[in-house]
C-alpha cells in the first residue's frame, strides 16, 4: 500500500466540532465517491496513530477534502486536526472502502456518519441523478447536523432529520426504529439501504430494516 504526504490547503469550520480540510491531491490519485482512507498528521508523536475518514471532495476535483467531527474530550487525533492549520501536512494511503452508490434507495446516517453520502450526493447532483434518493439522518441536537443547507438543497424533502436530545427541534424526534421507518419511507421492495453510523446505531437500523422486510443483500454498508 503506497503512502502520501499532502498538505492541508484550507480548513472550514462546518458545525461547532466538524471541520471540512482541503488537502493537496497526489498525482494520479483516485477514488469512488463514498470511499475513504487512512489518515495521520504529521505531528511529532502522531505519524504513527492512523485514522479513517471519508473523502467528501469529487474525484475530478483539484483537490482532496475530508470533513472530520472532532472530539475534544480525549487526546486523540482528532482534537489535534481540530488544532491543525493550513500548512500542516497529513499522511494518507489508497482509497478503499466497501461503500458505494449502486442505484436508488435510502441512506441512513448516524452524526458523522454521512460523510460517505456527501460525496456521494455531490457526485449525483453533478450528474443530475438524484432521482428518488432519500436520505434520514440521525443526530443529538440541531447544531449536530452536518450541511443542512447543501444537504437540503440537493434532496429537498427527501432529507429527513430525527433528533434524539434537543425538546425544541423542529425536526422529528427521537430515534430511528421500526415505527419511524415505515411513517418516513413510501416503500421498501427493490430498494437499496445504505448505512453508516456508529456501532449501536447501526445495529438498532439493521434491526428495524430486518422488521421490515429489507433483504440483507440489499444493505450497503462497511463491514
Amino acid at each position: 500500500m503506497e503512502n502520501f504526504k499532502v498538505k492541508i490547503l484550507d480548513k472550514k469550520q462546518v458545525t461547532h466540532d466538524t471541520f471540512a480540510f482541503q488537502t493537496e491531491k497526489p498525482k494520479g490519485y483516485t477514488f469512488e465517491p463514498g470511499q475513504a482512507t487512512e489518515v495521520s498528521l504529521l505531528k511529532e508523536g502522531w505519524e504513527e496513530e492512523k485514522r479513517p475518514f471519508t473523502f467528501t471532495s469529487l474525484p475530478s476535483d483539484p483537490n482532496l477534502e475530508f470533513t472530520i467531527k472532532t472530539y475534544t474530550d480525549h487526546e486523540g487525533v482528532t482534537k489535534r486536526l481540530r488544532e491543525a492549520v493550513p500548512g500542516d501536512s497529513l499522511e494518507i494511503g489508497d482509497a478503499w472502502g466497501a461503500i458505494s452508490y449502486k442505484g436508488e434507495g435510502v441512506f441512513i446516517a448516524g452524526g458523522a456518519g454521512v460523510t460517505p453520502f456527501i460525496s456521494i450526493f455531490r457526485d449525483l447532483r453533478q450528474k443530475n441523478q438524484i432521482g428518488n434518493n432519500e436520505l434520514v439522518f440521525a443526530n443529538k441536537t440541531n447544531d449536530d447536523i452536518i450541511l443542512f443547507e447543501e444537504l437540503k438543497s440537493i434532496l429537498g424533502h427527501k432529507f429527513h432529520n430525527i433528533i434524539e436530545k434537543q425538546a425544541d427541534t423542529a425536526y422529528d424526534q427521537g430515534r430511528i426504529d421500526k415505527a419511524y421507518l415505515e411513517k418516513k419511507i413510501t416503500h421498501f421492495e427493490n430498494r437499496h439501504f445504505y448505512l453508516c453510523g456508529p456501532e449501536g446505531f447501526m445495529k438498532a437500523v439493521e434491526k428495524a430494516l430486518g422488521e421490515l422486510g429489507v433483504k440483507t443483500d440489499s444493505l450497503v454498508f462497511e463491514q
